[in-house]
């Protein structure tokens, strides 16, 4: 057992927060969420996924671990003690909202993807109300964890429109971010491969790698002789964020059935259009003229991405009119993605299920 320090201040305060909950009754009046998770990280550290939409919420919806009137949980990280968290809901009469992200499929989780979607389908159908984000989460979820028993709505995730904005763009490169945490090795090969047939066509090219890493790059970094043209950022926080995509030209996203991934978002909030692999929510958020998306095998049986000559044509395609790409990526995040609307939704959808709450608590 992991006897790490963190480890033991997350068990201490979930033990603390049990021996509270346990002489509780009802919940009062009031909206008070709690997002399952005993402490959220702040808006100056880093987060990755779901972890990134619950520190939104949570500075309009302070987290209340132990007088809460909402339950709401992010699919992305469910809590560990999400049975006894949906029993205890249930009997304080508080409302469960699931944000329903992806489900596990045997193209990338093998023979766990039952064991890993029972969770999930737990959630899911204690829920009273569930935000899909995306379309293509809605259908993978219908397949895998079957159909809501609450109410559902399709709400894509959000960006502060006020701080992710353009930037001028590096005056060297052209410049390519492969962004996100690279989890899936395939990822950052495929990154990889990509840039390299883009560094053929563009000589004074350089790829940022975001996030991290779960396999080794310098072996594909010699075999491709990329080594002095690739710079390995790791991860940052959302208040460095905006910094970071300023300083590409495009955004590069080699995720295939990606659900809704923020940070294709948060980049094209940024004016980086986006070249990915065309499957999954990731389709949706670009839309036909934020950036150039690639066709491939996107079923459920096996993750098999496009193949790197074409990646990289869709890069080298942006690249050549990426004034026009970069407005309406830009345009488009306005539009489409402010973070104030979402949490305008999301209010309007906790004082429908707890209408004691007019506003959000100070």
């Amino acid at each position: 057992m992991d006897a790490s320090p963190a480890r033991l201040g997350r068990y201490g305060r979930a033990a603390a927060r049990w021996a509270r909950l346990s002489v509780g009754g009802k919940a009062g009046p009031g909206l008070r969420v709690f997002y399952g998770w005993d402490r959220i990280p702040g808006p100056g550290e880093p987060v990755a996924g779901g972890t990134a939409k619950l520190q939104k919420l949570a500075e309009r919806w302070p987290n209340r671990p132990t007088d809460f009137s909402l339950l709401y949980l992010g699919t992305t990280y469910l809590p560990r003690d999400l049975r006894p968290l949906l029993w205890l809901a249930r009997r304080r009469g508080a409302p469960i909202v699931v944000n329903q992200d992806g489900v596990a499929y045997p193209g990338w989780a093998g023979e766990r993807t039952d064991a890993l979607n029972e969770p999930l389908r737990r959630a899911l159908h204690a829920a009273d109300h569930v935000v899909y984000q995306s379309a293509f989460s809605k259908r993978s979820s219908d397949e895998f964890l079957g159909p809501p028993r609450g109410s559902w709505e399709i709400l894509p995730n959000a960006v502060d429109v006020d701080r992710f904005t353009p930037g001028a763009p590096p005056v060297d490169g052209p410049v390519v971010m492969l962004g996100g945490d690279q989890t899936q090795a395939y990822r950052l090969e495929l990154g990889l491969e990509t840039f390299r047939h883009v560094l053929d066509a563009h000589p004074g090219a350089r790829l940022l790698v975001s996030g991290r890493l779960v396999s080794d790059p310098e072996p594909t970094l010699r075999r491709l002789s990329l080594e002095r043209a690739v710079d390995f950022v790791g991860r940052y926080s959302q208040t460095a964020a905006p910094q970071v995509f300023r300083r590409a030209h495009v955004l590069l996203h080699t995720k295939v059935n990606d659900p809704c991934p923020t940070m294709v978002i948060e980049a094209m909030a940024c004016g980086l259009p986006v070249a990915y692999a065309a499957s999954g929510g990731t389709v949706e958020l670009v839309g036909d003229d934020a950036g150039v998306g690639v066709p491939h095998d996107d079923g459920y049986d096996r993750d098999t991405p496009p193949a790197g000559d074409a990646m990289a044509e869709a890069v080298i395609r942006v690249l050549a009119e990426r004034e026009r790409f970069s407005a309406a990526a830009r345009r488009r995040a306005v539009e489409r993605f402010a973070l104030a609307d979402w949490l305008d939704r999301h209010e309007a959808v906790f004082a429908a299920l707890v209408p004691q709450a007019e506003s959000a608590p100070t």
